[in-house]
C-alpha cells in the first residue's frame, strides 16, 4: 500500500508540473485580421481589408511568458499582434496548432465586434435594463476557427482594455465534431459547448442557446432555450432536445435527435447568447445510407451456348443519390472477369425520401464466352460502403467436357450397361423356361 501511495503522490506531482509548465501557455496562431474599409458609402457593398495576425495564447492573465516570446514576421503590422488570455484553454487544442513544418494550417479569422442587445424574443429579457453597463466600453473582438481535419469549431468573443492588444476571451462556443454522419434511424448528437468568463459582469445575467437548421436556402428554427427563466422558448422539430442537467453544470449544449431521417442532412448553427454578446458554430449533419441490393431472377434457368439470359440487380433505401454499379463473373478457377455496369435505370425516391435504382445485364454465353459460367455478382459503390449480391450461372452443352461431366457420362453408361445387362438377362430366362416346357411335351 506504501509503494502504491508513492507512486500516486510522483503521478499527482508529475501532473500538476506538466499542467504549470504546458497549459499556461499556448503556441501562436496565425490568423488573419479582416474588417470594414472605412469611407466606403453611395449604397456599396463595404470593401473588406484583410491583413495578416498573430495571436500569442496564455491561460493565466499574470504570466509575462508570452509577451517575452519573439516577435512577429517582417510582413506583419505589429498593431495585429495580440496577447490573448483564455482561461478556459481552448484556444490551446492541439487541432488548432499543426506539426512544425506542416503545409496544413487551421482557418483562423478576427475581427472587430460591436455589443449590442438582441431583438431576438427569447434572448431580450437578457437585456432588460435600458443602460449599457460600463464593462462594455473596451475593444471587443470575435474570432472564428477551424482545427485541421474538422477537428474543431470555435468562435470567441473577446473584449481588451481600450487601446490595449491584450484581450481576454469572454464568450467561447465550440464543437469537437463539425462534420457529422449518421445513418438512417440512428440517434445523433450535434456536439455543441459553450464557455463563459466567471467574473464577467454579463455572465451572471443569464443566457440562451438557439438551434438553427439550413439546407438549399431553407432555414428554420430547430428550438431555442431560455437559460435564464430555464424552459424552451420555442421546438419547432419533433424529438430533439438538450441536456438540461449537462447544460447548466458543464455548458453542453448539444442537439440531441432521437432518430435520423433524410430530411435532418443539413446544416446547424448553434447560438449561445449572453447579454449583448453572441457566438455561433456550424455543425453540418449527413445522413449516409448504404444499398440493399436483390437479384433477379434468383436462381437463374440453365443456359446453353447462344442463348441470352437477362439478369437484374435493384439497389433500394440509400442515400445519398450516389452510387456506381458494376458486375462480375467469378469463373470455376476463381479468377474474376469484369462485365461492365450493365444498363442503369434512372433513380426512383421512396416516401421516406430514400432512392432506388435498378442495373440489367444480358448474359449471352456466345458474345462474352462464359465458359461454363460461374457466380454473378452484382457490385454497389455508395459513400456508405460497398455492397454485393451474387447469383450462380450454369452453362451447359460446350464442347470438351469438364471431369465432372466425363464422371457423370460414365455413370450414366454403367447404368445404361447394368440395365442392359438385366434386361438381357431376364428375357434370356424367360426362353429357357419355355423351351424346357416344350421339351416335356414332346
Amino acid at each position: 500500500m506504501a509503494n502504491i501511495s508513492t507512486i500516486y503522490k510522483l503521478s499527482f506531482l508529475a501532473f500538476t508540473y506538466f499542467i504549470h509548465v504546458y497549459g499556461t501557455s499556448c503556441p501562436v496562431l496565425e490568423c488573419w485580421f479582416v474588417q470594414e474599409k472605412p469611407g466606403r458609402g453611395g449604397g456599396f457593398p463595404a470593401a473588406m481589408i484583410q491583413e495578416k495576425s498573430l495571436l500569442y495564447i496564455n491561460t493565466d492573465p499574470e504570466s509575462e511568458e508570452t509577451k517575452s516570446q519573439q516577435g512577429p514576421s517582417a510582413d506583419i503590422n505589429h498593431d495585429r499582434v495580440y496577447y490573448v488570455t483564455d482561461p478556459a484553454a481552448i484556444l490551446c487544442s492541439s487541432s488548432l496548432h499543426p506539426p512544425e513544418g506542416s503545409v496544413h494550417k487551421p482557418q483562423c479569422e478576427i475581427n472587430p465586434f460591436m455589443p449590442q442587445p438582441s431583438t431576438v424574443q427569447w434572448v431580450v429579457p437578457l437585456t432588460d435594463s435600458a443602460h449599457s453597463p460600463i464593462y462594455l466600453q473596451a475593444d471587443w473582438y470575435s474570432a472564428a476557427l477551424q482545427g485541421l481535419d474538422g477537428q474543431l469549431g470555435l468562435s470567441s468573443v473577446m473584449r481588451a482594455p481600450t487601446a490595449t492588444k491584450e484581450p481576454t476571451v469572454v464568450l467561447s462556443v465550440s464543437s469537437r465534431t463539425p462534420l457529422v454522419r449518421s445513418r438512417l434511424g440512428e440517434p445523433v448528437v450535434l456536439d455543441c459547448g459553450f464557455w463563459m468568463e466567471a467574473t464577467s459582469p454579463l455572465s451572471g445575467s443569464g443566457f440562451a442557446v438557439e438551434w438553427r437548421y439550413q439546407f438549399r436556402g431553407d432555414g428554420r428554427l430547430v428550438l431555442a432555450y431560455d437559460g435564464k427563466t430555464d424552459r424552451f422558448a420555442e421546438t419547432k422539430e419533433k424529438r430533439a432536445g438538450l441536456d438540461f442537467t449537462a447544460l447548466h453544470e458543464t455548458g453542453n449544449a448539444s442537439l440531441i435527435l432521437q432518430e435520423a431521417q433524410v430530411r435532418h442532412t443539413g446544416t446547424y448553427i448553434c447560438t449561445v447568447y449572453l447579454p449583448y454578446l453572441l457566438a455561433q458554430v456550424a455543425v453540418e449533419l449527413e445522413i449516409v445510407e448504404p444499398p440493399s441490393l436483390s437479384i433477379f431472377p434468383s436462381p437463374l434457368p440453365l443456359s446453353v451456348p447462344g442463348q441470352v439470359v437477362k439478369v437484374q440487380c435493384e439497389a433500394s433505401g440509400f442515400f445519398p443519390l450516389s452510387l456506381d454499379f458494376h458486375w462480375e463473373l467469378t469463373g470455376p478457377d476463381g479468377k474474376v472477369r469484369p462485365l461492365g455496369q450493365g444498363s442503369v435505370t434512372g433513380h426512383r425516391q421512396g416516401p421516406d425520401n430514400t432512392y432506388s435504382q435498378t442495373s440489367r445485364l444480358e448474359l449471352d454465353s456466345a458474345k462474352l464466352d462464359l465458359g461454363r459460367g460461374g457466380e454473378v455478382t452484382c457490385v454497389a459503390v455508395h459513400p456508405g460502403g460497398t455492397r454485393r449480391a451474387s447469383v450462380t450461372l450454369n452453362v451447359i452443352g460446350i464442347n470438351g467436357p469438364s471431369i465432372e461431366d466425363s464422371m457423370a457420362m460414365v455413370a450414366v453408361a454403367l447404368g445404361l450397361y447394368g440395365l442392359i445387362k438385366i434386361v438381357s438377362w431376364t428375357f434370356s430366362s424367360g426362353s429357357d423356361d419355355t423351351n424346357s416346357q416344350e421339351k416335356k411335351v414332346k
